[in-house]
């Protein structure tokens, strides 16, 4: 089957092959037909190592598309049923899932280092456990979550990861109060979504932060109240805070440069959420006294801060209602033959979203 492969870590392109195969089907596991998958920056940053991944390996994790066989003692799903990828299923029976925070479960990260793909020349990863750059996919049974037959499956694709992770950094990591100032620095999808969070949150000041002006226009379209290049930040924070901070910062670029800035612009007592994934050997500086004096909450968001299955239920009812916009998200639409023009897209931050059609 067709797919695209990132050969060696650090390569800036994909090649587009159809001598893949997906493997490992079985008991307990799910083979899907990939229809939509959205290119995210989780997907760049591995392909750049950033994010630690083996190659080579097909990115994506960020899809939707039907069943078409089921193995073994798999149980609540059909063939043919429309089903979003969720990339890091919970187990239900770790500690972090007795906890109830089954998006600290760990299962999901064992399948990452087990080869899900093959071509003739030998064994190929899926991003995160899964590769949604393909037209097949074989996963464990718990990737699979149904969609109501009135979610498209450009739709479903972003809520399986962009779309769940900034709503859910504003309304579960965050808990954004009503009447509060908020500042989110990185307005791709992500930041977008983190922006609809905090403006169904009630948010009173919504300021955007990005260099690039397409995506600040952007950001005022969602629901931001105000938007500023970089370097605009602190005459904004001077303008609607008096200088004292913002309430609540979302750094989702995932450099400790940005996150520095998100500190030194949240308020005293206010919230900064770190929601950017970034590289292991960047280090973000502190010193202990500020830590103390500022009594600034640091709160890290993994993919939306909560459950995951609740969060998609949530984000589809805010979508029917009309709460949040998600067609608009997706600026771009390329077959999986343009996907290296998808990640020139990305790059250059013309992108909110591209969602690639297979």
């Amino acid at each position: 089957m067709r797919a695209a492969v990132l050969h060696e870590i650090g390569q800036d392109k994909l090649e587009v092959v159809d001598d893949v195969e997906a493997v490992g089907f079985g008991p307990g596991k799910v083979r899907i037909r990939v229809r939509a998958t959205g290119l995210c920056h989780s997907d760049v940053s591995a392909m750049s190592g950033v994010l630690p991944q083996p190659a080579p390996f097909i990115p994506g994790h960020e899809g939707a598309g039907e069943i078409i066989d089921l193995g073994d003692g798999v149980t609540g799903l059909a063939q043919g049923q429309r089903v979003l990828l969720c990339w890091l299923p919970a187990c239900g029976s770790c500690p972090a899932c007795r906890r109830g925070q089954t998006q600290l479960c760990l299962a999901g990260f064992m399948n990452a280092g087990i080869p899900n793909f093959k071509r003739p020349g030998g064994d190929v990863f899926g991003f995160a456990g899964t590769g949604t750059f393909t037209e097949e996919v074989v996963v464990d049974a718990g990737c699979a979550v149904p969609i109501p037959d009135d979610v498209p499956f450009d739709i479903a694709a972003l809520i399986g990861c962009g779309v769940t992770t900034g709503l859910g950094a504003a309304i579960n990591t965050a808990k954004v109060e009503a009447g509060s100032s908020v500042a989110v620095i990185g307005c791709g999808g992500v930041g977008i979504s983190a922006i609809q969070g905090a403006k169904l949150q009630g948010a009173a000041q919504i300021v955007a932060v990005d260099p690039v002006e397409s995506r600040r226009e952007a950001a005022l379209r969602f629901g931001a109240t105000e938007a500023v290049a970089p370097d605009a930040l602190a005459d904004a924070r001077q303008r609607i805070t008096a200088g004292e901070g913002f309430d609540y910062v979302f750094e989702v670029v995932g450099k400790s440069a940005t996150a520095r800035t998100a500190y030194e612009t949240t308020r005293r007592g206010g919230t900064l959420c770190v929601v950017g994934a970034g590289a292991m050997d960047d280090n973000l500086q502190l010193n202990m006294f500020e830590l103390f004096f500022d009594e600034k909450r640091i709160l890290p968001s993994m993919y939306g801060g909560g459950d995951v299955l609740r969060s998609y239920e949530r984000a589809i009812a805010l979508w029917r209602a009309g709460r949040i916009d998600l067609e608009s998200l997706i600026t771009h639409r390329v077959p999986l033959a343009g996907v290296n023009e998808a990640l020139e897209q990305m790059r250059t931050g013309v992108a909110l979203r591209t969602c690639i059609e297979i």
